[in-house]
C-alpha cells in the first residue's frame, strides 16, 4: 500500500483495515448505485481567476470546483439521507423516518422520504427561518416544532420516534449517511482523477469522512483536507487533542458547519484527514462574494470556507505540492435577502 499523504495524524491508523471506519469503498460504490436515480451527477466548473488567486510563492494551481450547491434540495445532503431511506427494509421504512435539524438535512430527509412514499418527521426549533420550515412543508415533511436547545431536539425526536416506530436519520453521524456523502469522492475522482488534494467544508464531518475513506482506495496519494471557521474549530482543537472537543457557542455565519464531530465522523477525521485549516470571518464572506462575482455561482458561506482555503485566505496554506486541487462547494442555500456582505455592512 502507498504512503500515506504527508501530514496524516496516524501511519497505524493508516495501514489499518478500511473496516475499522464506518464504511469502505465498497459501501460508498454500492451507495452510488443506490441513489444515482434520485440526486444528480454535479458538475466540475473550473476559473482562471480562480486559478490565478490560488496560485503564490511561484506554484501554479489548477482548482476544480465540485457543484454540489447544484445538487437536488441545494445541497450534497440529498446524497446521505437517499442512502439511509432506501436501505430501509419495506417493513422499517412504512413507519417513517425522524430527524432533527433546521438546515439542509431537514430538506434532504423529506425528500428523500417523498420519493421513497414514506412519512418523515422533522423536528425544527422554533427559531429555524420560516422559510426552511416552508421548505421542508414543500417536500412532504411533518414538521414539528421544539425548544432551541440541543436537548430539546434530541428528546423531541426520541419521543417521535417510540410513539411512530419511525426510524431516527441523524444529520451525519450515522454510516449509511455517511457511505452516500461519499458518493461525492468518486464522482470527482471520475471527473478528474489526478488530483493532489481535495478541500472539503468540515462540521460534523459526514461528508468529509465518506470522502476521505473513499480517497484512501482511490487516489491514496490524494490529501482530503478539511476547511473549518475558526469559530467553530472544535474538529481543529479535537485533532489536537486526541478527543472529540464539543462544539461551544458557534458564532460563524457558516451556519452549515456550526456542529461538531461524531463517535463515526471524529476517528476518520483524526486519521485519514490530512489537516483542518481555519479561516476567519472576514475570509469566509469575501470568498462566498468573490464566487458569486466571478462564477456566477451562488453558494452558501459553508462552501465559502473551502473556497477561502483554496486561495490561500486560511490561517494555513496549501502544500506547495498541492497543484491540482478539488474544492468541494458543499451547498447554495443562502438569503438572498440577507446576503452575508449586506447583512455584515448592515
Amino acid at each position: 500500500m502507498p504512503a500515506p499523504p504527508s501530514g496524516s495524524r496516524s501511519d497505524a491508523a493508516y495501514h489499518g483495515r478500511v473496516t475499522d471506519y464506518a464504511t469502505n469503498l465498497a459501501g460508498i460504490r454500492a451507495a452510488l448505485d443506490r441513489i444515482a436515480p434520485h440526486v444528480h451527477r454535479t458538475p466540475v466548473l473550473t476559473s482562471r481567476t480562480m486559478d490565478e488567486r490560488a496560485s503564490d510563492d511561484g506554484v501554479s494551481r489548477e482548482l476544480f470546483f465540485k457543484c454540489e450547491n447544484l445538487q437536488r434540495i441545494g445541497a450534497f445532503k440529498i446524497r446521505g439521507a437517499m442512502n439511509a431511506v432506501l436501505k430501509l427494509s419495506d417493513e422499517t421504512a412504512k413507519r417513517g423516518v425522524v430527524t432533527h435539524s433546521s438546515g439542509n438535512h431537514a430538506q434532504a430527509l423529506a425528500l428523500a422520504a417523498r420519493i421513497r412514499g414514506i412519512t418523515a418527521h422533522i423536528v425544527m426549533p422554533t427559531n429555524a427561518p420560516e422559510v426552511k420550515r416552508q421548505a421542508v412543508r414543500g417536500y412532504g415533511g411533518i414538521v414539528v416544532p421544539c425548544e432551541p436547545t440541543q436537548k430539546s431536539r434530541e428528546e423531541t425526536a426520541a419521543r417521535i420516534a417510540a410513539e411512530t416506530g419511525a426510524t431516527l436519520v441523524p444529520p451525519y453521524d450515522h454510516a449509511d449517511v455517511i457511505e452516500g456523502q461519499g458518493t461525492i469522492a468518486i464522482e470527482l475522482f471520475e471527473q478528474v482523477p489526478d488530483l493532489d488534494a481535495v478541500i472539503v467544508p468540515l462540521g460534523g464531518g459526514g461528508m468529509t469522512s465518506g470522502i476521505a475513506i473513499a480517497y484512501r482506495e482511490l487516489s491514496p496519494t490524494t490529501r482530503v483536507i478539511g476547511a473549518e471557521p475558526a469559530l467553530a474549530s472544535d474538529a481543529f482543537e479535537s485533532r489536537q487533542s486526541g478527543a472529540i472537543v464539543g462544539q461551544k457557542a458557534a458564532l460563524t455565519i457558516a451556519d452549515g458547519l456550526r456542529t461538531s464531530l461524531g463517535a463515526l465522523t471524529f476517528p476518520v477525521v483524526r486519521d485519514l484527514v490530512s489537516d483542518v485549516v481555519l479561516v476567519d470571518e472576514d475570509a469566509i464572506v469575501q470568498c462566498t462574494k468573490l464566487v458569486f462575482e466571478r462564477m456566477k455561482l451562488v453558494i452558501e458561506p459553508s462552501a465559502g470556507v473551502s473556497v477561502a482555503v483554496a486561495i490561500g485566505r486560511g490561517h494555513a496554506k496549501l502544500p506547495r505540492e498541492a497543484k491540482r486541487v478539488g474544492v468541494i462547494l458543499c451547498g447554495g442555500n443562502v438569503d438572498l435577502d440577507a446576503l452575508p456582505w449586506i447583512a455584515r455592512s448592515a
